[in-house]
């Protein structure tokens, strides 16, 4: 309700990682880019660390929330949260507390700290809201919102660490709640899609970098996906991969078996409370199915390799199956029409906050960016050749089209020119110089907007 503390937490990137001032993943992504062979180096993490906190030169310190775009190459993206307590209904600074933490950490550890912080914070809530909210109805409690990979933060905290005592609402936007295929790749060093040319080699070292570095993050290992997310060609069935029948060469098991037992620990967690009657907070879920979205990794006939990845229906990260919380009982999802990397700055949060603060139910339909997508060949690229962007979209030379690319925390926008060359499809060539870029299309009439981050890598 309108006097209780809202907690925002961040998903994977969210959170500015620094050393002495330095924005140390920001120094690390730069060089990935260049493909520096030991570009992630200074945010890697001691082999075998589980559940426990960094020390020495592997801690970092988490001072903010990420304000520009940013992405891991073939796992995920955020687009940043300069906007985030606007579209959280503009709460007063003292009712507000962005969570910012160590995203290569465990969610099982960053969810204890959550804990604490929460603690401390309604704690100090409590005594000021009088200020705020003279005639409010009862003592605050917390409405939390949580962005992402952040939402297997949030719900580990509700029920495992017995947040379910202060909250009285819980709010995810694009939460993987069964994980992603993403990170089966990432750890199996196939990340990035192999491609042909100058660029072969890049891709190559790319995902021996990535996956050395991410095989020594628990945050990434938790991620797996635990539905039916792995298809063998020439088989229709899909199966998990935890499946000998169909183990997806390169993963550790020890990863798998990781990503089982933080599956667990929730879901027996959700079974003893389930017991005591229905959740004693409500739920709500943004999602989108509205983009092509990676589903199941395909693996060779053989078993020997990871072919591609099966595209289904999602926000362009979590899949429709993934999306879905079943874990509450009940269902609570919304679906939007936005990427996930966008959802946290959407116009749907904001109608979303602006019901739950007031205590009303949200719709369950918001209204998004329905019937614009785009859509890039491959993604990253290879830099000093070009490049082609695709956009779907109705009628879209009457409705105002507007197309921009920039480089990633610069101001300045180039034009992007999309050219018709089937009905609803239209095409635009661009050649950019190594880096992460944006490019984003609008349309009026209804109003709708897609963006994506694309990183361009040199050769």
């Amino acid at each position: 309700m309108e006097h209780d503390l809202v907690v925002f937490v961040p998903g994977f990137l969210g959170t500015r990682l620094r050393r002495d001032g330095l924005d140390v993943w920001a120094r690390c992504s730069e060089r990935l880019i260049d493909s520096v062979a030991s570009a992630l180096t200074e945010v890697t993490l001691p082999p075998g660390l589980g559940d426990a906190p960094p020390d020495g030169p592997f801690r970092l310190d988490a001072d903010g929330l990420l304000q520009v775009p940013d992405s891991v190459p073939g796992l995920l993206s955020c687009m940043g949260y300069p906007g985030i307590r606007a579209a959280l209904g503009d709460p007063p600074d003292a009712q507000f507390v962005p969570f910012g933490y160590d995203w290569r950490l465990s969610h099982r550890l960053v969810a204890r700290r959550l804990k604490e912080r929460v603690a401390r914070e309604l704690e100090r809530w409590r005594v000021e809201v009088d200020a705020y909210y003279p005639d409010r109805p009862d003592d605050p409690r917390v409405i939390l919102v949580c962005h992402a990979t952040g939402g297997l933060i949030g719900r580990h905290y509700l029920e495992c660490e017995n947040g379910r005592e202060t909250a009285r609402t819980l709010v995810t936007l694009g939460t993987p709640q069964h994980g992603l295929v993403q990170a089966a790749r990432l750890l199996s060093g196939a990340a990035v899609p192999g491609v042909a040319g100058p660029g072969a080699d890049v891709a190559a070292r790319m995902n021996e970098a990535l996956q050395d570095w991410a095989l020594t993050l628990p945050s990434v290992a938790e991620m797996l996906p635990v539905y039916h997310a792995v298809r063998v060609e020439g088989r229709s069935r899909e199966r998990q991969i935890t499946d000998s029948r169909s183990r997806v060469p390169g993963l550790p098991v020890d990863a798998v078996r990781a990503a089982g037992a933080f599956q667990e620990e929730f879901r027996t967690a959700c079974d003893e409370h389930r017991g005591s009657g229905p959740l004693p907070y409500a739920v709500h879920c943004l999602g989108s199915v509205d983009f092509p979205t990676p589903q199941a990794l395909v693996l060779s006939s053989d078993r020997s390799q990871i072919m591609d990845s099966l595209l289904g229906t999602g926000d362009g990260t979590v899949p429709y199956e993934s999306a879905l919380a079943d874990w509450t009982g009940t269902d609570p999802m919304m679906w939007t029409g936005f990427r996930n990397a966008d959802l946290a700055s959407s116009p749907a949060l904001r109608e979303t906050m602006l019901a739950v603060r007031a205590g009303r139910s949200p719709g369950g339909t918001l209204a998004g960016g329905e019937g614009i997508v785009l859509r890039f060949p491959r993604n990253p690229v290879a830099a000093g050749r070009p490049f082609v962007v695709e956009l779907l979209g109705q009628d879209l030379l009457r409705r105002d089209l507007r197309s921009y690319v920039w480089r990633s925390g610069r101001p300045d926008k180039q034009p992007v020119v999309f050219r018709q060359y089937e009905p609803d499809r239209y095409r635009a060539e661009l050649e950019v110089a190594p880096g992460r870029w944006v490019v984003e299309v609008s349309v009026d009439r209804p109003k709708s907007r897609d963006r994506r981050d694309l990183t361009v890598v040199a050769v």
